[in-house]
């Protein structure tokens, strides 16, 4: 049954009050979702900080939302590539030096469906190693200025985490055999959502309540995830799903981003945030259906600790 906590046509940023004082910071936010959650917040005043991979496209953006709000309009970017452990690292000092509050970091950015098995400079899978590895990493060094602030973990998921083995492949999670560029994907999203709850239950085990963590997915939006990575099939192919109704505009995938990010009426943390229409891929927005292999005890601890040694960064909580 559909969630009906924000009434029948689900969340929407109509619940946003004024933002002003609030800072956010957004992975991957020139383009797609993370960009119209930048604007969104925007919109409320609130201060944006991207973490992008490109200068020329965080640029770009930048002018664009100036031009729509305002030259005061409070955003800016670090140039952060999710794919390079240094590039993480030295992001997360500028951050550090240079954004006294984070009162949300959403981790939208991601890359999908790659079609050839590749490798990052630091030698992993290429989309374990950007949405899940370089993420696990930043949100390690920036943890305790969350913090401070009582903030919030935002991880931004995917449905693909339903497609593929449904674990994580521990003998070969590089795919040196076997590379599918699903199956990757998939494993590389479950790996998100395994890091997001067994943070809630260290935090939980630590006593801590100074963070909440929020796991959501976009549903099937028309953004530049696919067309940015995926085989010239694949791209075809969600050109032809872009013109039906089981495709909603990039702006509504962002909904449930921003919702984690400031929604004060959320209650539950161990739950899957996104549409909740027609199989969950659209619609009003909402608490949908969460699966049990997403937060598998043993799997999730494994990854843990597989994780840390991989980025070379232990956790204190």
């Amino acid at each position: 049954m559909a969630d009906t906590t924000f009434g029948p046509k689900g969340w929407t940023p109509e619940r946003l009050g004024d933002l002003s004082g609030t800072t956010h910071v957004i992975t991957g936010a020139n383009a797609g979702a993370g960009f119209q959650a930048a604007r969104t917040l925007l919109r409320k005043h609130a201060k944006v900080v991207m973490l992008n991979r490109s200068v020329g496209k965080s640029e770009a953006a930048i002018d664009a939302l100036k031009q729509e709000f305002g030259a005061g309009a409070d955003v800016s970017f670090i140039r952060m590539d999710l794919a390079v452990l240094d590039s993480v690292r030295t992001a997360a000092k500028e951050v550090l030096k240079a954004v006294p509050r984070i009162d949300a970091l959403i981790n939208n950015g991601a890359i999908a469906q790659v079609p050839t098995r590749r490798l990052t400079v630091d030698g992993f899978e290429s989309q374990l190693g950007t949405n899940h590895l370089g993420h696990f990493l930043l949100n390690g060094l920036l943890f305790d200025r969350i913090a401070e602030s009582g903030g919030r973990i935002v991880v931004v998921a995917s449905l693909g985490y339903n497609m593929g083995l449904k674990t994580i492949r521990f003998e070969d999670m590089n795919w040196d055999e076997g590379y599918g560029a699903n199956t990757a994907y998939s494993q590389s999203k479950l790996a998100q959502m395994m890091f997001a709850y067994e943070l809630q239950d260290r935090l939980a085990a630590a006593g801590r309540n100074d963070v909440e963590v929020y796991v959501c997915h976009p549903g099937s939006s028309a953004t530049s995830l696919i067309t940015t990575s995926g085989s010239r099939t694949m791209r075809f192919i969600w050109w032809l799903m872009t013109k039906t109704p089981m495709v909603q505009t990039a702006e509504q995938g962002s909904y449930p981003e921003v919702m984690c990010a400031t929604e004060e009426a959320l209650t539950e943390q161990r739950a899957l945030y996104g549409p909740t229409g027609r199989l969950e891929a659209v619609g009003p927005v909402g608490r949908g259906t969460l699966n049990a292999h997403a937060h598998d005890k043993a799997v999730m601890t494994r990854l843990w600790d597989v994780s840390e040694k991989a980025v070379g960064f232990e956790w204190k909580l």
